[in-house]
């Protein structure tokens, strides 16, 4: 089925969003009355366009002022969790501003500023009925000076979209081209999920990825690259770091042309066991809320951009990041 009507919805919501200054009309405009939102920390789930333009869309662009949206990646598809029977479109890129005035307790710089963002968006009855709004808010701090995090291994940087510049599906893909794309993220989740295969993990990986994938990981974690990096870098370290993984909860898990990826609140659950972002073995088992978005080339994964609400789990291991 065409995703045209829904596709059409979200970017007009867009254009309307990113062009006031009061959002509560135009949220009023384009979402359900029981609408779910779901964000990463400290805004968890609202309900509802008032409370959330007074909670994150009035004070966020406050803070960065003259705001503007680069989209990198745009698709839509049906959950293939559900047997098909919701429409989602998804967003990810950046929200770029001046940021002019403090946010969540982050000093304004005075500069412009990247606010990286993926969004999930349920479309019912010509109307936004379930979103999750997932950021990285860290990003934003480190470009204030801000850090949080003892050692990052991977690399500190604005991220770009796919290699290609082709993530922006305004007119929908083939659909065999997005099966293509779910099948090779099902079976890299099949992989995931064991964390005991009778195999080096490069071996793994090499399964489902091909040898120059890019992790655009956020930070606290960092972006790496190829296969031998990415495992030394972050999948090795953060296994070591956690046992008793919980099985794999996704919300949504949706793909289209070469692009996919998947939703969950939380994804898993894991008990911390040895050193992880400056947090000490503490035997607390915490929640991992998780965005993944991956470009497919061939039959294999290669380029991934991750959003893991690290503010979140930190604030499960008592520390607080945000002056709120």
């Amino acid at each position: 089925m065409p995703f045209d009507i829904e596709k059409s919805l979200v970017r007009s919501y867009y254009a309307a969003l990113d062009g006031t200054d009061d959002p509560h009309d135009v949220l009023g405009n384009y979402v359900a009355e029981d609408w779910v939102w779901r964000a990463f920390h400290p805004f968890g789930e609202c309900r509802g366009a008032q409370q959330v333009a007074t909670v994150f869309w009035l004070p966020f662009k406050k803070a960065l002022r003259a705001l503007h949206r680069r989209q990198d990646i745009f698709f839509a598809g049906h959950n293939a969790l559900n047997d098909s029977e919701s429409t989602w479109v998804v967003s990810m890129g950046h929200l770029v501003g001046l940021f002019d005035a403090p946010f969540l307790g982050i000093p304004p710089t005075g500069r412009m500023a990247f606010f990286r963002y993926c969004e999930f968006n349920r479309i019912a009855a010509g109307r936004i009925a379930e979103t999750a709004f997932y950021f990285d808010l860290p990003h934003l701090m480190a470009q204030a000076g801000v850090s949080i995090f003892a050692d990052q291994r991977g690399a500190q940087l604005v991220q770009p979209g796919p290699i290609a510049h082709d993530g922006l599906l305004f007119h929908d893909a083939p659909p065999e081209e997005g099966e293509q794309t779910l099948a090779a993220i099902n079976a890299m989740i099949s992989d995931l999920g064991q964390w005991n295969l009778p195999m080096p993990l490069t071996e793994e990986l090499r399964r489902t990825w091909h040898e120059d994938m890019i992790w655009w990981g956020p930070t606290g974690i960092g972006a790496t690259y190829t296969i031998a990096r990415y495992a030394q870098q972050h999948a090795a370290p953060f296994r070591a770091a956690f046992t008793e993984r919980s099985k794999t909860n996704h919300i949504c898990r949706v793909a289209e042309g070469n692009f996919g990826g998947f939703f969950g609140w939380p994804n898993f659950s894991a008990v911390l066991q040895e050193e992880f972002l400056g947090i000490s073995p503490s035997g607390v088992r915490g929640e991992f809320r998780v965005i993944d978005l991956y470009r497919r080339s061939g039959g294999k994964l290669a380029e991934n951009w991750v959003f893991i609400d690290l503010p979140h789990w930190l604030s499960q291991h008592g520390k607080k990041v945000f002056c709120v």
